[in-house]
């Protein structure tokens, strides 16, 4: 049986770093406070809904009106402070 043969690979040269320019990317400062006060506010309102919700919901007119929507509102007040989290800085 003839023995294959080996194929030579070209050597590779790595693409000249002159063709990309460098782009300066603007530094966000440190969020506003307002903006950390709104943030820790709106978990800690979510989280005062539920343990309300828990304690005296039946005896809250419009709460027992809700019904099992307050578990709703409660868990989405605290993901939307959860989500302003990331854009905190």
């Amino acid at each position: 049986m003839p023995k294959s043969k080996v194929r030579k690979k070209s050597v590779y040269t790595a693409p000249a770093s002159d063709r990309r320019t460098p782009v300066k990317v603007k530094q966000a400062g440190p969020s506003h406070p307002v903006y950390v006060g709104v943030m820790l506010g709106v978990m800690l309102i979510g989280l005062a809904w539920l343990v309300v919700n828990y304690i005296a919901g039946e005896k809250i007119g419009f709460m027992a009106d809700l019904g099992n929507w307050n578990f709703a509102i409660g868990f989405a007040l605290m993901i939307a402070g959860l989500l302003m989290t990331m854009r905190w800085r």
